[in-house]
């Protein structure tokens, strides 16, 4: 009976390591997809020369947590906050070295979210800056930032 037992437990060791193990290799449940990613960066880039507007919401113009939101709610069809601070709450925080193509984007100074806009992949970002400058893809220009991923 001793020898059934201890087989009965090494079995279920082996099952629940290997468990274990196959989790850990597999996809993170916190990475988007290529296609996720892949449709957020489309979209984003779809949105190029789209006009800066204060509290702007829509394709006749954008601010830039009006942009984040439509293109994450087109695509992903996830509600984002309509703030940019409220953005930099919302989903998973992410580290730097670990950012992917469609995270968001959050800058801060002082502790206050002044900007967000989509990673796009090789220290850049699609936003919508300010007034007079249309949405466009621009070089990351501080390391002041956090990442997040929905």
């Amino acid at each position: 009976m001793r020898t059934i037992n201890r087989a009965i437990f090494a079995l279920l060791a082996a099952v629940l390591m290997s468990t274990l193990v196959i989790g850990t290799t597999s996809t993170s449940a916190s990475a988007l997809s290529t296609s996720s990613k892949n449709k957020v960066i489309k979209k984003a880039a779809s949105l190029k020369g789209t006009p800066y507007r204060w509290g702007g919401t829509s394709t006749r113009g954008f601010d830039c947590s009006g942009y984040t939101q439509y293109v994450f709610k087109k695509t992903l069809k996830k509600n984002l906050p309509r703030v940019a601070g409220g953005q930099a709450k919302a989903g998973r925080a992410i580290k730097k070295s670990a950012k992917h193509r469609g995270d968001l984007i959050a800058f801060s100074n002082g502790g206050r979210v002044y900007h967000v806009g989509i990673y796009a992949g090789k220290n850049k970002i699609w936003h919508a800056s300010r007034p007079g400058k249309p949405v466009k893809k621009e070089k990351i220009w501080t390391s002041g930032y956090t990442v997040r991923r929905f």
